[in-house]
């Protein structure tokens, strides 16, 4: 339908709208079909024993009862929604288009194919809307996986039955097994298994420990748990992904306004064309008024652009949902029509093709040196430090038994781009590259392995040095061939991190180009030195990476780890960083646009034909109304194919 009553006026239904709201579309859905039944059954008596209910009944009781009234129950609201519009001086809508056709009708004396024509309007009107509504919940089934209460935990162990909202970060709550976690936050206490499936739509459940976080949203299966929370209730991940699932039916495709464009001069054309077919013959001779009259209203009927105008946004809309069941969020149509055209992929390194865990794969001591004593240094330099880097050396060092005491360091320092300096029972310790050694005057151990290297030092001896590397995520490898059968010609990695680090992955991957040691800026010029933005999609994690995320033809974010600026800025959000991801979301892409473009052409193209045939006199107002009911629900169901992607 129109945009009056058509996708995008609706599309607060995945989650912003009230109860209340809810309810009465689902009352407006159980009374259509009552209405239209109720007057299916007058029209059919009407048509079938019109002759014979004459005989005992007066003629103007039949036709009130099995013509008038199934149109006044037809056709209220498209007359109310006509008149509506033109008391704003808006003539040219489809409800003047089907209004202005059928009092035409009957005033012709075509009382019977005015209601035949407003009855199946609407059941053609009421299939699209039921399609469109299918298409609506399968996005609001986020909605049943936002929290509605909280179990706050006070002073003294006792808790509270609270709102999920009313808590800030800081407050701890507890998550009873089978319960709904409703904030984001840290796990202080508890090992289960939560199930991610709500969000991410991974299906294996992972799992919890001291420390782990957790997302709102998400299901606690089968342990009792202390969580911390890190984010109020409207900064979460499920109240995130509402809001861009919400904001992404707005946010509409060059086709979708192409399509809005072309009703604003369609409708008027068809009108002046219907005026014309009217008045011109008659005028010169070629038939009556009454003849070309009714084949203008035939052309009328037929013109309605309903198909395009409910088809083209439920298509995208499909579209959308469909990847949102992935744990694909898609930020508006706009993109997916923007997925035609890639040609380019470029990845950053860390937590996009691999999984931003670092682990420790060796630790070389120097000459002389145990390797208890150089772990034990290591992490000892590490203890108070954040980043990955200096956790994988503590997890490394844990592992083999040596745990370093915090509360012997008495100063630290982070040296940006090179490591750590911290002084421990009066001792100088060092942890970091080459550089950082050579700055003290320390000579470094020679190292020839891919991946990080952290050199250590003691009192200005070298204790040795350890190898940290990141995993390639597992589906990184069948992604990048995906992504090839799909046409994408060329896959770079561009990365903050060193060539030494990032080289190692890039050719295990196949990548074809590899740009290593770019600041942020410079990973920007990189992506536009790749060719044409439009066919650029560029995919990250980290803050570093949002400007880049910007620049791309398509930005997609990692948001399971990602940053929050990331996120935002990025067009696509893949919520459990699976790489495998990127494969379908092309595919849902152009699939959604096939569909949007082979509606159009079966609107056009019938609708063209049967114009021509309603002007030749060739066909009536049944086959008009038919033929524009058939085409909308065809187109209808068409678009449903994008939902189901």
């Amino acid at each position: 339908m129109s945009n009056a009553r058509g996708i995008d006026d609706r599309h607060c239904a995945c989650g912003a709208c009230s109860p209340q709201a809810h309810e009465h579309e689902a009352g407006a859905e159980r009374r259509e079909p009552l209405l239209m039944g109720a007057s299916a059954v007058l029209f059919a008596v009407g048509m079938l024993a019109d002759a014979r209910l004459e005989t005992f009944l007066p003629s103007w009781l039949v036709t009130a009862c099995c013509y008038a009234l199934p149109y006044a129950l037809c056709g209220y609201e498209v007359l109310r929604h006509m008149l509506r519009h033109m008391a704003r001086g808006d003539f040219f809508n489809e409800f003047t288009l089907m209004g202005g056709a059928t009092i035409a009708a009957i005033a012709l004396g075509q009382l019977p194919e005015a209601v035949g024509v407003m009855l199946f309007y609407r059941i053609g009107e009421f299939m699209q809307e039921r399609a469109a509504g299918n298409s609506r919940r399968s996005v609001r089934a986020l909605l049943a996986a936002r929290p509605t209460t909280a179990h706050e935990m006070l002073d003294g162990g006792a808790t509270r039955e609270t709102s999920p909202a009313a808590l800030k970060p800081g407050s701890r709550i507890l998550v009873r097994p089978g319960e709904k976690i409703p904030l984001d936050g840290t796990v202080l206490e508890g090992e289960s298994q939560v199930d991610t499936s709500p969000l991410t739509g991974e299906s294996v459940p992972a799992r919890l420990l001291p420390g782990g976080r957790v997302h709102a949203g998400t299901i606690n299966l089968n342990g009792a748990l202390t969580v911390e929370v890190t984010s109020p209730f409207a900064e979460s991940s499920i109240a995130r992904i509402l809001g861009m699932v919400e904001n992404a039916a707005a946010r509409k495709a060059p086709t979708e306004r192409f399509i809005t464009r072309l009703a604003r001069w369609y409708t008027p054309a068809v009108t002046g064309l219907a005026l014309l077919v009217a008045t011109a013959p008659p005028l010169s001779g070629l038939g009556s008024f009454h003849e070309w009259i009714y084949r203008a209203l035939v052309l009328l009927v037929i013109s309605c652009p309903c198909a395009l105008l409910i088809s083209i946004p439920l298509g995208y809309f499909g579209g959308i949902g469909a990847a949102s069941r992935r744990g694909i969020l898609i930020k508006g149509g706009a993109v997916l029509d923007s997925l035609r055209d890639i040609r380019v992929a470029a990845f950053d390194k860390t937590g996009t093709l691999t999984q931003g865990i670092f682990e420790v794969n060796a630790v070389l001591p120097a000459p002389g040196v145990s390797r208890e004593n150089l772990l034990a240094a290591a992490a000892l330099a590490e203890s108070r430090s954040n980043h990955p880097i200096a956790r994988s050396v503590l997890r490394a060092a844990r592992s083999e038994g040596v745990a370093p005491l915090d509360a012997a360091i008495t100063d630290m320092r982070e040296i940006v781009g090179k490591g750590v300096e911290a002084t421990a029972d009066g001792a100088q310790l060092l942890a970091g590259n080459a550089s950082l050694l050579e700055t003290h005057g320390v000579t470094p151990l020679p190292v020839n392995m891919p991946g990080s290297v952290v050199q250590v030092a003691r009192n200005g001896d070298a204790l040795g040095a350890l190898v940290i590397s990141d995993r390639i995520k597992p589906q990184a490898p069948g992604a990048l061939k995906e992504l090839r059968h799909l046409g994408v010609n060329a896959l770079v990695m561009l990365t903050g991190d060193r060539e030494s680090q990032a080289r190692p992955v890039a050719k295990e991957l196949g990548l074809d180009a590899l740009k290593a040691g770019l600041l942020p800026e410079e990973k920007a010029d990189a992506l536009e030195a790749l060719g044409p933005t439009r066919q650029t999609l560029m995919v990250g994690d980290g803050i570093n990476d949002a400007p880049v995320l910007a620049a791309a033809g398509v930005g997609v974010a990692m948001g399971g780890l990602g940053a929050e600026a990331a996120i935002e800025t990025a067009d696509v959000v893949i919520l459990d960083d699976n790489p495998q991801r990127l494969p379908e979301l092309l595919r849902i892409g152009r699939r959604t646009r096939r569909i949007v473009w082979e509606n159009i052409i079966l609107a056009l193209g019938i609708k063209g034909l049967f114009m021509a045939l309603g002007i030749a006199g060739l066909s009536g107002l049944w086959e008009a109304v038919f033929a524009d009911v058939g085409v909308a629900l065809l187109a209808v169901l068409n678009a449903s194919r994008a939902g189901r992607a």
